[in-house]
């Protein structure tokens, strides 16, 4: 008989109101996998285009698939059982994990649901100075920051431009987090403050008292103040809201700096990038637990820290939606399975 579990599933394509809290088959453990059960899984962008059926994608792009399927990324649980060929994680071990992404990404990584199984390549220990629902808010949103500011960790071709993404050396440099309010902004300050740079935060007003308690030297409420007439001679901007208008913060970059695009589509001033000497990159997130494991050691002794904007069961996983739909999330959304 085929064991169930409580999950969120979607049947259809639409807003917050089709995701659906209900029985699901319990996965079944493979080969070099083990099956977590998950104590608090975040939110993230992906989740939201993905249970919108990727509609801001060209039709050819959008995910053609079966119903039901799983939202979600992101997860810190218990390991539950443990697949053949696992070595390294046993069965009680507080874990976290970025699940199968992007793999998984037009599909659903199955993160919404009391259990879900997970490759031993994308699961590192849980840091033990945090709990759950600030470790299920990790993941994503650091491991973006850790491999734009730090470190690919991957070979794997670029999906978004035909080299490779490249770190700047961040010691003593300035940079200019966009975005700094949010799940991978707020991140991305610290992360880059860690490496020894002079952080510049562009949020609303509401963040600045968080955004510089976590380390930004200055701030910058784009509300009042476009940033590009204030901040000049930037090594590094780091992009983390996209949309249209990326292109203003070229004027603000020195020569041989560089612009990172955490959502790169919609940017097309290549040609005056060039003109002024300035690198334009991104890079493709992806699951790797290693880097979990490096990272963690920075959530375990406060160095990095989690801001949470809000916390909701799993069964409630279409507020917390409605919640991220309005925008203004200062760091991230968690649901909690138990």
């Amino acid at each position: 008989m085929t064991e169930m579990m409580k999950a969120v599933r979607l049947h259809e394509f639409g807003g917050p109101e089709v995701l659906r809290y209900e029985e699901a088959p319990r996965p079944v453990v493979g080969t070099g996998e083990v099956l977590v059960r998950v104590h608090a899984a975040s939110l993230n962008p992906p989740d939201l285009y993905l249970r919108d059926g990727y509609r801001a994608l060209p039709p050819e792009w959008r995910p053609s698939l079966d119903f039901p399927l799983i939202l979600g990324t992101d997860i810190s649980g218990v390991v539950a059982a443990i697949g053949a060929n696992v070595q390294d994680f046993s069965i009680g071990d507080e874990v976290y994990s970025m699940v199968r992404f992007p793999h998984d990404l037009m599909i659903g990584s199955n993160a919404y649901a009391e259990y879900v199984k997970v490759p031993v390549s994308d699961l590192a220990i849980k840091p033990a100075g945090i709990d759950h629902i600030r470790a299920a808010g990790a993941p994503m949103s650091l491991l973006t920051a850790w491999q734009f500011l730090v470190e690919p960790g991957h070979d794997a071709p670029n999906p978004f431009q035909d080299f490779d993404h490249a770190p700047i050396a961040l010691e003593g440099k300035t940079v200019l987090v966009n975005g700094a309010g949010g799940g991978v902004g707020h991140l991305a300050v610290q992360v880059a403050k860690w490496k020894g740079a002079h952080v510049i935060a562009v949020a609303s007003g509401k963040h600045e008292t968080v955004v510089r308690d976590l380390g930004a030297d200055a701030f910058i409420d784009y509300t009042r103040q476009a940033a590009e007439t204030i901040a000049q001679d930037v090594d590094l901007v780091i992009d983390a809201v996209g949309g249209s208008g990326m292109q203003r913060f070229l004027s603000v970059i020195r020569k041989n700096g560089a612009l990172y695009l955490v959502n790169p589509i919609g940017f097309s001033d290549h040609e005056e990038a060039t003109r002024r000497g300035i690198t334009v990159s991104t890079a493709q997130v992806r699951s790797n637990g290693a880097q979990l494991s490096e990272a963690g050691r920075l959530l375990d002794d406060g160095t990095i820290r989690v801001v949470i904007d809000s916390v909701y069961p799993l069964s409630d996983a279409s507020a917390a939606h409605q919640r991220a739909s309005r925008g203004g999330i200062q760091g991230k959304i968690v649901l909690v399975a138990r």
